[in-house]
């Protein structure tokens, strides 16, 4: 395809070339075989395909072989199989990433860790859980059902919450509750060689759950579903001073560093009250100016989301909504039935101020999921714009200050490239995202795309900001991420990857 040849020239795609992929050694795969028998290990070639890439634009490279693992102790044997014959590792939870971050450019073991699905140690006291990696993050609301608690940080896909972490995701509740760095305690990891690390210590979390919220706690402790946590529940503290912060080095490390077999995760109380409303805006400045404002107001929203026109437009085909062709915003508030209502007229004061129209709150379930249904569908909504072409998403994330600015000068950047790209974007946290639709075929077309990105991620280096909020760097941003860092920062990575993963067989390719 255009593209594809077209970045792999210019070596934004897997780069094969510094890849040196050799065959692997004579009976591995008996050997692997005999860790989890037979029928978990798989070396078919639609197999291997289906695993030798994600959700991105980057070419298939598929591994070698398959393994499904379904104990801790499978993952220590299997890495440590692979360490002493020097075969690349990919860890591959649901392939939903982004950035090529599961292709095996240099071939090797993926390690398929779905089959892990245990969730345990539910403290609700605690406001934490431990889970394994082939949980996702609808499974584990499902579960916590009746809790009075959920976990909030939502990419949007049903992603695995250990694939969450590695990437750092992030998603629509980021501007309240965080992304997954802050929300998770603690992981254990399986080291290159097998060696089994807990980044907080063995049953301990690094980070205490939400303070000043005792009384939303005992509702979430004494509501419906309430039994009594084990004793045998992971001692949690408030504070932790004790050495470098190791959990923090996992999350967002993409798999290179290790295997994510279980992380322990904060949760949550669920708001006693949510309204949700829809604000449209003359234009694209006066909404994420709008944006900024309801930050500086400390009016505590939990989400607030932005579409440009041509997103709207198309979400609102593709949804069957009547929604205004205009910048919009979509707000979310949680908390008390009174405090609502105090921030419901703080921000549609805001929103007035900034020239906006914001329609009837929503508040009942139904209807606030068929708002929210259409922003989680923007992707198969921008996509519906150009029937048979393909779709490239791509993020970056500024500081508050200068998001107006930065948004509106990509806006213009992709009406003046004649791209196709509506705009969406996590503006309460600085983040926002294009969705590139395109004719592969078409090697001008495809130029000016390639072009394009390159601009954004300059743009949003240049203002401060980072050139990936929660896609990560994969394959498609490493050169960015050089620009972003500095040579300094870039060989601290390398020392810390080659402390970890000497011979770079976890994940290489990726990131560095």
């Amino acid at each position: 395809m255009a593209l594809r040849r077209l970045l792999s020239l210019r070596g934004v795609l897997g780069r094969r070339s510094c890849c040196s992929k050799q065959p692997l050694p004579p009976d591995f795969v008996k050997a692997l075989r005999a860790v989890v028998g037979a029928p978990n290990v798989s070396t078919a070639t639609v197999v291997r395909e289906q695993h030798g890439h994600d959700e991105s634009m980057h070419d298939c490279a598929p591994p070698d072989a398959v393994v499904w693992p379904q104990a801790v102790e499978q993952v220590q044997e299997l890495a440590a199989l692979c360490h002493r014959c020097h075969v690349p590792m990919v860890p591959f939870g649901t392939g939903t990433g982004l950035e090529g971050g599961v292709n095996a450019v240099q071939g090797g073991v993926c390690f398929d860790l779905s089959r892990m699905d245990g969730i345990t140690e539910l403290s609700l006291e605690d406001f934490s859980v431990m889970v394994e990696p082939g949980v996702t993050r609808k499974a584990l609301n499902k579960h916590l059902r009746g809790t009075g608690l959920w976990f909030p940080v939502d990419p949007g896909a049903d992603a695995s919450l250990c694939g969450m972490a590695a990437t750092g995701a992030s998603g629509t509740n980021a501007v309240r509750y965080g992304t997954m760095r802050p929300n998770v305690l603690n992981l254990r990891v399986v080291l290159p060689d097998g060696r089994l690390l807990h980044t907080a210590g063995p049953g301990r979390q690094a980070r205490w759950a939400p303070g000043g919220q005792e009384e939303v706690g005992k509702r979430a402790r004494k509501g419906p579903g309430w039994v009594p946590t084990s004793a045998c529940s992971p001692s949690s503290c408030r504070k932790r001073a004790a050495g470098y912060d190791l959990t923090s080095l996992f999350v967002g490390s993409e798999g290179t560093l290790g295997f994510l077999t279980q992380a322990t995760l904060r949760l949550h109380p669920l708001p006693e009250a949510v309204a949700v409303t829809i604000a449209t805006f003359p234009g694209v400045r006066a909404a994420v100016s709008c944006t900024v404002q309801v930050l500086q107001a400390a009016v505590p929203v939990a989400r607030i989301e932005f579409l440009d026109e041509v997103m709207v437009e198309a979400c609102s085909r593709f949804s069957k909504l009547e929604l205004p062709a205009a910048a919009t915003l979509l707000l979310e508030l949680h908390g008390s039935r009174c405090s609502l209502v105090e921030q419901q007229q703080q921000a549609e004061e805001i929103v007035r101020l900034n020239g906006g129209s914001s329609l009837a709150w929503a508040k009942e379930p139904e209807e606030r999921e068929r708002l929210w249904a259409m922003r989680h569908s923007a992707w198969y909504a921008a996509l519906a714009l150009r029937p048979g072409c393909q779709g490239y998403s791509t993020d970056v994330c500024v500081p508050i200050s200068r998001l107006p600015d930065v948004v509106v000068e990509t806006k213009q950047d992709l009406q003046d490239s004649g791209i196709t790209g509506p705009m969406v974007g996590h503006v309460g946290d600085g983040n926002f995202h294009c969705i590139i639709v395109f004719n592969t075929q078409d090697l001008a077309e495809a130029q000016r795309v390639h072009a394009f990105t390159e601009r954004l991620g300059r743009r949003a280096l240049a203002a401060g900001g980072t050139c990936t909020g929660e896609h990560g760097v994969g394959l498609g941003k490493r050169a960015l991420l050089r620009e972003e860092l500095g040579q300094e920062g870039l060989d601290t990575l390398r020392s810390i990857k080659t402390a970890l993963d000497p011979h770079n067989l976890m994940n290489p390719g990726k990131v560095l």
